[in-house]
């Protein structure tokens, strides 16, 4: 904090206080002037939302694999339960109880992968 009488003195018609000048009843209270004389008027919900309101991809999957191994097939058990039948050829190998970060596509109609719902890998992560 600097103190007014260290400062150099200003040059002439200059004023000597560097501070923006305040306009308002706050003014001269030494406060500059609040941005809205009236608070925002917040409502309480009356229901629950009617859409999601966190955002998320409807082709990515996050869950343990169930059915592993080296591929192409996979088994996915998702947090909420879902079961997944994953293909994917050259994916890598996964041991069943791996987290992993799926971005899924159209499944492959030849491919027969076991229970769950079908889909197609398109990239597979290890969770860590």
């Amino acid at each position: 904090m600097t103190d007014d009488r260290t400062l150099p003195t200003p040059p002439a018609g200059r004023p000597s206080d560097t501070r923006p000048p305040t306009t308002g009843p706050a003014a001269s209270a030494g406060r500059p002037a609040p941005l809205s004389a009236t608070p925002p008027a917040l409502r309480r919900p009356t229901a629950p939302p009617r859409h999601p309101t966190d955002q998320r991809r409807p082709d990515l999957l996050a869950g343990r694999i169930t059915r592993g191994g080296d591929g192409p097939c996979y088994g996915l058990v998702t947090d909420d339960g879902r079961e997944y039948a994953l293909h994917g050829t050259g994916m890598g190998a996964f041991a069943t109880g791996t987290t992993v970060l799926v971005t899924v596509g159209p499944a492959d109609p030849a491919a027969t992968c076991g229970p769950g719902t079908p889909l197609g890998i398109v990239r597979i992560s290890v969770v860590r």
